[in-house]
């Protein structure tokens, strides 16, 4: 099955026109979407985009670049929309050492009681792991969750295995069909195929084809035939094992 394990369906850059992006991704084949939400403000519009398309699954966390508005009250409010069940993840949540001047302090307090809560409840983890992959690392061996999806990876091999050895995929998308992003495709070729999937980012990490534009899910047929191009294998194996990966990883997305 062709999974988009990442997609911001609900985002507004969507609004006038997600029955089309949807039926769009459907008629490419893709089967699942994972719409991770990015703050407790947006928790009712990620349920209600969820429940409006078969194909998607939802996911809740407090993203690291929202931590600056978040309130003190917003991990109970995480925990109640756990509580009320079909939560196929908590996400996207992480850290964030890209962007200037980030409260990276508050960032791990938000972090560590997001995957407590993953843990309590038995649910794997969406991660934001930019320029953090290290403490990321640290923070997943201190509290242990189910494993998940290290969301667009770009870390050496070295940490990619001991992300796999922690039960992680790693998502793979728009950035491995640039032919500068040699880091990228080079782990897209030389890494075990049970630790790859595909994802989009939508509406952002345009692939090469469509620089400048939205991104969308319909595009992850494109990356798995880029995928299968840069391991030379067949686009079927391809769309095979990462979902398969995907449903081992997030099995709520069954």
């Amino acid at each position: 099955m062709l999974i988009d394990t990442h997609c911001h369906l609900d985002a507004m850059e969507f609004d006038a026109d997600r029955d089309a992006v949807v039926q769009r991704a459907r008629a490419s084949g893709v089967g699942r979407i994972l719409v991770p939400a990015v703050e407790t403000a947006g928790f009712d519009r990620t349920a209600a985009v969820v429940q409006r398309y078969s194909c998607c699954r939802p996911a809740y966390g407090i993203h690291p670049l929202y931590v600056d508005r978040a309130q003190p009250g917003d991990l109970e409010l995480l925990r109640h929309r756990l509580e009320l069940g079909g939560v196929v993840a908590v996400g996207e949540i992480g850290l964030d050492y890209f962007v200037d001047g980030a409260d990276r302090e508050r960032q791990g307090v938000y972090f560590s009681g997001q995957l407590e809560l993953a843990r309590e409840f038995g649910l794997p983890v969406v991660l934001h792991i930019r320029r953090a992959v290290d403490d990321i690392l640290k923070y997943l061996r201190r509290i242990r969750v189910r494993g998940g999806i290290a969301h667009a990876f770009n870390g050496s091999a070295q940490q990619a295995q001991q992300f796999i050895e922690l039960g992680f995929c790693l998502g793979f998308g728009g950035t491995m069909s640039f032919e500068g992003s040699r880091r990228i495709r080079r782990l897209a070729t030389e890494l075990p195929e049970a630790a790859l999937v595909l994802e989009t980012d939508a509406p952002d990490m345009a692939p090469e084809w469509a620089r400048g534009q939205r991104n969308e899910p319909r595009n992850v047929p494109r990356f798995a035939s880029e995928l299968a191009r840069l391991r030379s294998c067949e686009t079927p194996e391809v769309v095979r094992f990462t979902g398969a990966n995907a449903l081992r990883v997030i099995p709520g997305l069954a």
